[in-house]
C-alpha cells in the first residue's frame, strides 16, 4: 500500500505472481515506513484484486510464503519460503542481514550489484581468549538476481498534454528520489551536492537550465516540505539559478507524465549507491538521457554506451549517514563533481547525440526490463523448486444414451 520503492516491488511480485496462474494468493500487508500509504487509491482492477485477497492473519500455514521486505526481518512461516529484498546501497551487508537470508529457502535480489555484497560479506563469530572459530556467517542459501521490471502500460513515451508543471525554462533536469539523513554530500542520494554542482555549473550561463528535484525525506507533511525548502536554500544561497521543488503525492500515470513533459529533458542522479534504482529504468521509457553514477545496482540497466554514467570514487559512509543498514566503515560512491558539471552542460549542448542513444536504450529496455519479462523470468527462478500440476485427460468410457 505504500509510496515506496518497497511498496511498488511488492505489488509488482504480486502481479507477476497473479499473471502465472498458479497460486491461491493471500496478503499480509507490512506497514512499517513513513510513506503514505495511498498506492492503492487510484482504484484499478489490479488494487481492486489486492484489497480482496487481503487479511490482517494468516491461520494455516501457507505451502509457499514470500516475504518482500529487509532481510533482518525474513522469518520461516511457511513450509517453502522466500525472501525477496531491494538488499543494500554500500559495500557491506551487516550480519543480520546476510542471517535474515539464511533463514529462507531462496532469496530474490533485483541487481547482480546487491548478490555480490550480500555473498562478499563474511563475518567471523570467534571465542572470547582464544579467538577460534565458533561460526562463519554468510550467505549458505540460493540467490537469484530478478530486475524490478517496468509496467510499459504505465512508463512509456506518451506525453500527457494536461499535466501542468508550471516553470518558466524550456530544458530541466529532473532528479527523483529521498532526500535522507547525511550532511551535504553525505546522504545517500547526494541531492546537497546535485544541486550545488548544478548551481555551479550554471550560474554564470546567460541561459540557464533548470533542476526540478522530486523530493521529500520519506513522509508528506507542511513542516518536511518546508525543511526540505530550507536545505535547499542552504546549499543554493543567493544564486539566480532556477531551482524547483515538487513536492507531494503523485501516482504512477501522473509520475509518468512529469517522466514525459516537454519541459522534463534529461534525469540526472548523483546516488552513492542503489540496489537497482527503480526511477531511473522508469524514466528511460520515455527515451530521454539520463545521467547516473557508474556504481551499484541500476548499471544492470544503464549500459555505458548507451546512458550517462558519471566517474568517482569508493568513499566512507559518513558518520552523519550511519544507521543501522548504512553501516560503519562501509563504502560507497562519491561522484566526480567536475566531471558531472561537464556531463551536465554536454547533454544539454549536445542533446540530439544523447537524445539518440537514450532512444536505442528505451527499445532495449522496454524489451529486456518490462514487467512481463519480470514475470517470465520469476517463473524460471521459481520452477525448480514449485512445479506447475499437469492437465490430465481422463479417458472416461462413452456413456450410451437412456430411451
Amino acid at each position: 500500500e505504500t509510496r515506496s520503492g518497497y511498496g511498488s516491488h511488492s505489488r509488482d511480485i504480486l502481479e507477476s505472481l497473479r499473471a502465472m496462474d498458479m497460486f491461491e494468493i493471500i496478503i499480509d500487508s507490512c506497514n512499517w515506513g513513513v510513506t503514505p500509504l495511498t498506492a492503492l487509491e487510484d482504484d484499478n482492477e489490479f488494487h481492486q484484486w489486492i484489497k480482496s485477497h487481503k487479511v490482517y492473519s494468516i491461520d494455516i500455514q501457507p505451502d509457499i510464503y514470500v516475504s518482500v521486505t529487509i532481510s533482518n526481518e525474513f522469518r520461516r512461516v511457511g513450509k517453502f519460503n522466500i525472501g525477496i529484498t531491494a538488499g543494500i546501497e554500500t559495500t557491506v551487508a551487516g550480519k543480520d542481514l546476510i542471517d535474515g537470508c539464511n533463514n529462507m529457502d531462496l532469496n530474490i535480489v533485483p541487481s547482480n550489484f546487491t548478490k555480490e555484497v550480500y555473498f562478499q560479506s563474511v563475518y567471523n563469530e570467534t571465542e572470547n581468549g582464544t579467538g577460534r572459530l565458533i561460526k562463519q556467517h554468510k550467505i549458505v542459501k540460493p540467490m537469484e538476481v530478478l530486475f524490478e521490471g517496468a509496467d510499459t502500460k504505465i512508463y512509456n513515451d506518451v506525453v500527457d498534454d494536461s499535466f501542468n508543471l508550471d516553470i518558466k525554462e524550456d530544458f530541466a533536469y529532473l532528479f527523483v528520489g529521498h532526500w535522507l539523513k547525511g550532511d551535504t554530500g553525505q546522504d545517500r542520494k547526494d541531492v546537497g551536492m546535485l544541486i550545488k554542482t548544478f548551481v555551479e555549473t550554471f550560474k554564470d550561463d546567460e541561459n540557464k537550465p533548470a533542476l526540478v528535484l522530486k523530493t521529500s525525506a520519506g513522509a508528506f507533511s507542511v513542516k518536511d516540505r518546508e525543511l526540505i525548502r530550507k536545505k535547499i536554500k542552504s546549499v543554493t544561497g543567493e544564486t539566480n539559478v532556477p531551482i524547483y521543488l515538487l513536492y507531494g503525492d503523485l501516482t504512477d500515470g501522473e509520475m509518468n507524465s512529469l517522466y514525459n513533459h516537454p519541459k522534463i529533458k534529461a534525469m540526472v542522479s548523483l546516488t552513492k549507491g542503489e540496489g537497482f534504482g527503480r526511477p531511473l529504468l522508469e524514466f528511460t521509457m520515455t527515451g530521454k538521457p539520463v545521467i547516473a553514477s557508474n556504481w551499484s545496482g541500476h548499471k544492470d540497466f544503464l549500459p555505458l554506451d548507451k546512458a550517462v554514467m558519471v566517474g568517482g570514487a569508493l568513499s566512507d559512509v559518513h558518520d552523519s549517514a550511519v544507521d543501522k543498514f548504512i553501516l560503519k566503515g562501509a563504502k560507497w560512491f562519491t561522484a566526480n563533481y567536475n566531471e558531472a558539471s561537464a556531463v551536465l552542460k554536454l547533454v544539454r549542448d549536445e542533446y540530439d547525440t544523447f537524445k539518440t542513444k537514450s532512444e536505442e536504450l528505451k527499445e532495449i529496455n522496454k524489451r529486456e526490463f518490462s514487467l512481463e519479462m519480470m514475470t517470465k523470468k520469476l517463473e524460471t527462478i521459481l520452477s525448480p523448486y514449485i512445479q506447475r500440476p499437469e492437465r490430465v485427460d481422463l479417458k472416461l468410457p462413452k456413456l450410451n444414451k437412456i430411451g
